[in-house]
């Protein structure tokens, strides 16, 4: 079918390129990058031998230029940035100038602050749709596969959706005594920023995990959650029909907000730049160096996750409730590709956005979000990779 350039080489690349030669009928070749070119290389003679052709490069993903050289090089049919969500504008100035489709998996975020917006990717609008190629925002879980549940509800069953709450758990445990599931500087920053919720048209601001939950999770039990802000938030409160509230909560430990908290009120999570021993360092990103790197934690974290969305609103003018979701296993992930379930959740989503450009089923030209597009083929590709949902209309409600 096709060849597809993935940027980067962390447990979300290494998810997706695994899937990626799982579906070989799509991805005839890919070409993994990254600064660290040992990493490439790494995941290529794990998997190489397979009817998918890897190759591998070494590119600087803040260097446009470095970019189109590399994308000149390859050709590839779709970018697939899984890089930082601060290289997101650069791999798009890229896939511009080349006239190549992009995914990401994350919103961009300026690297001197914690904010998290769609209005830099959404301005190259009118750039991509003129160049007559797709950007996919957000193709991971959440946001990714929280959107195609949203258009999935929406399409098959909804006339309005009045209120959703996205609910994120990981009861996962991996021994340490404090680590983050994913890139540990963006997992805190999100993490310290304060909350919100969108509610009549307004986005509610709150202070960091500020309200909290428990919620029965199937499969799982009940945990703690906490509301935070997420960008699907942003995107979702324009594309769902009649949406008057939309929440996001995840799930915590009262051990990793001890340490969170200890670490925040010692200026360890800050990024603001300070001077040590003749040299400025930001305290998060020395953090994110001392903490365990998150693709270790697969052989080490047992457990499971489970993340999904519930909706209520009307329905031929009856009220319906309406939860749809996933359930993933620790350990079934690090057996299959070698990493734990918060990289695969992200990393088979990533690969079946890719997929959905390069096969034509998605051909929408311009910059759009993920629930924009038809739900259907998504959420059949979810079961067929290792995704399986399951859905409920008669969920327990967050109050």
């Amino acid at each position: 079918m096709g060849k597809a350039l993935i940027i980067g080489a962390g447990g979300v690349a290494s998810v997706a390129v695994h899937k990626c030669c799982q579906n070989s009928d799509v991805f005839e070749e890919i070409c993994i990058a990254s600064r660290t070119k040992a990493k490439c290389d790494a995941l290529k003679e794990k998997l190489d031998g397979g009817k998918t052709r890897i190759t591998t490069a070494k590119v600087d993903a803040n260097n446009v230029e470095e970019l189109v050289a590399l994308i000149n090089k390859e050709k590839p049919d779709v970018v697939l940035n899984l890089a930082l969500p601060y290289q997101d504008l650069t791999i798009m100035d890229a896939c511009l100038a080349t006239k190549t489709n992009y995914v990401d998996t994350a919103n961009y975020e300026p690297e001197d602050t914690a904010k998290f917006e769609y209005k830099w990717q959404w301005a190259y609008r009118e750039k991509f749709e003129k160049a007559g190629i797709t950007a996919l925002l957000g193709s991971g879980f959440d946001p990714g596969v929280t959107g195609v549940f949203s258009a999935y509800a929406q399409k098959h069953y909804f006339d309005e959706i009045e209120t959703l709450d996205i609910l994120d758990c990981n009861a996962g445990d991996h021994g340490y005594p404090f680590a983050t599931n994913f890139n540990p500087e963006i997992n805190i920053r999100e993490v310290t920023a304060k909350g919100s919720y969108f509610e009549n048209g307004k986005v509610v601001e709150t202070e960091p995990m500020a309200i909290k939950r428990v919620y029965n999770f199937p499969e799982i039990g009940p945990m703690d959650m906490y509301l935070l802000h997420h960008e699907e938030i942003e995107s979702l409160a324009l594309n769902l029909k009649g949406i008057k509230r939309i929440r996001f909560f995840m799930t915590f430990s009262q051990k990793y907000l001890n340490h969170l908290y200890c670490l925040q009120d010692v200026g360890m999570t800050s990024i603001v730049p300070i001077e040590y021993e003749g040299k400025m360092i930001v305290p998060l990103q020395f953090l994110k160096a001392v903490l365990p790197d998150p693709a270790s934690l697969g052989p080490r974290t047992k457990g499971k996750t489970n993340i999904g969305c519930i909706f209520t609103g009307k329905k031929d003018g009856k009220e319906r409730k309406y939860y749809v979701y996933n359930v993933c296993d620790h350990e079934a992930c690090y057996k299959e590709v070698g990493s734990q379930a918060i990289s695969y959740t992200t990393g088979v989503p990533a690969m079946i956005g890719a997929m959905m450009l390069m096969t034509g089923k998605w051909n929408k030209k311009g910059v759009h979000n993920i629930e924009e597009f038809d739900p259907d083929p998504f959420m059949e590709a979810l079961n067929k990779f290792g995704l399986p949902w399951q859905e409920s209309f008669y969920p327990e409600l967050v109050d």
